[in-house]
């Protein structure tokens, strides 16, 4: 009998070929009616995605009969939302009535840091400080941004906004410093512990997310109009990056290098001061250098609760419809943003540098 070019001299098919034992039983050979790897892959695919389209059908039909059993233009059976809203005003005058005693001192205290401040850059010559910017910003950078923080400084002084910029410069240096306080120690503990990082992870996206006027409410609410809300509202809306990558920077530590230090028997807090954070520092700095820009940011925002400084300025050319003032000063703040932003980004390659 002659035989395909498909079969075996026996007449079997090759694909269900089978071996001789060494008791002359043939036995299938491992693999031989397996299917191909890519043929079940395929075949799992085309189920999900049968499933996945009952799915859609189901939630389609449950649609469309939802959408003919309700009356088309029919409001919702309840409002609720005027009740919610006088629920929460009676909690705010409530807290604020009781805590009293919390918020004046806390305004008491930023509005005592603010001042001092201000008259403490008011006091510095303006040739002298802008001598001292200059060589900071040659030693870190380099001599051409040496020459940018020079002139933008001397562009403010001309333009007749040097007490402006020494309010903001004050404004900022208060809120970024008050957010760091908070951010760096959070940041730290959430490093150390994921149950605190599981915890603060939500308000931080939120506080990211929310827009930039929402962080206006609590601050007018609880401090009244002026800088001290301003303040408040900056460190809300600046602190989360300082937090964020505090706890990247810890984590990101060699674990190899933290072991070292422990068989070394360093105590923890030893471990925390002088193996994480030096090696996180260049994070750290990162962090720093984004919450004083998100600082110099709501500058301008934070005028429209009567703060103070060139976002006042802006906000007053304005309303008075005069562009080129408010281009003067809206170049001001952004000049102040650059030459903050090249020192502080200098500041943290250097720690890098030293780390590695």
């Amino acid at each position: 009998m002659s035989r395909t070019p498909f079969q075996n001299p026996s007449g079997d098919n090759p694909l269900s070929a089978r071996r001789p034992s060494p008791e002359g039983i043939q036995e299938p050979i491992p693999g031989a009616d397996l299917e191909p790897t890519w043929t079940a892959s395929f075949r799992r695919q085309l189920a999900n995605t049968r499933w996945l389209t009952l799915v859609s059908l189901v939630f389609l039909l449950v649609s469309v009969v939802l959408v003919q059993l309700w009356v088309t233009g029919a409001a919702f059976p309840a409002d609720v939302g005027r009740e919610v809203g006088n629920v929460i005003d009676d909690s705010v005058k409530w807290v604020t009535r009781e805590a009293s005693w919390l918020f004046d001192g806390l305004s008491d205290a930023v509005t005592i840091a603010l001042v001092r401040l201000q008259q403490a850059l008011l006091w510095i010559p303006w040739s002298t400080f802008i001598i001292v910017v200059g060589l900071l910003t040659w030693r870190s950078v380099g001599w051409l941004a040496a020459w940018f923080a020079v002139a933008a400084l001397l562009f403010i002084g001309f333009m007749g906004l040097w007490d402006s910029a020494m309010e903001t410069l004050a404004l900022v240096i208060t809120s970024v410093s008050l957010a760091l306080l908070i951010g760096i120690p959070l940041g730290i503990a959430g490093a150390r512990s994921s149950l605190v990082e599981s915890l603060t992870r939500p308000f931080l996206d939120v506080m990211q997310t929310m827009p930039i006027f929402v962080y206006l409410v609590p601050a007018v609410l609880f401090f009244g109009l002026g800088n001290v809300p301003a303040v408040m509202a900056t460190i809300i809306y600046a602190v989360p990056p300082a937090i964020r990558l505090t706890t990247l920077g810890i984590r990101q530590v060699s674990p190899e290098v933290v072991e070292a230090a422990r068989s070394f028997g360093t105590t923890p807090i030893q471990l925390l001061l002088k193996v994480q954070l030096p090696m996180a520092l260049p994070t750290i700095m990162a962090g720093v250098n984004q919450t004083t820009m998100l600082a110099l940011a709501m500058m301008v925002i934070a005028a429209m609760v009567s703060a103070g400084g060139l976002g006042e300025d802006v906000l007053r050319a304005t309303n008075r419809q005069e562009p080129g003032n408010s281009v003067i000063a809206g170049l001001s703040i952004v000049f102040l943003a650059i030459v903050i932003d090249r020192i502080t980004q200098a500041v943290g390659k250097e720690q890098k540098m030293l780390a590695e």
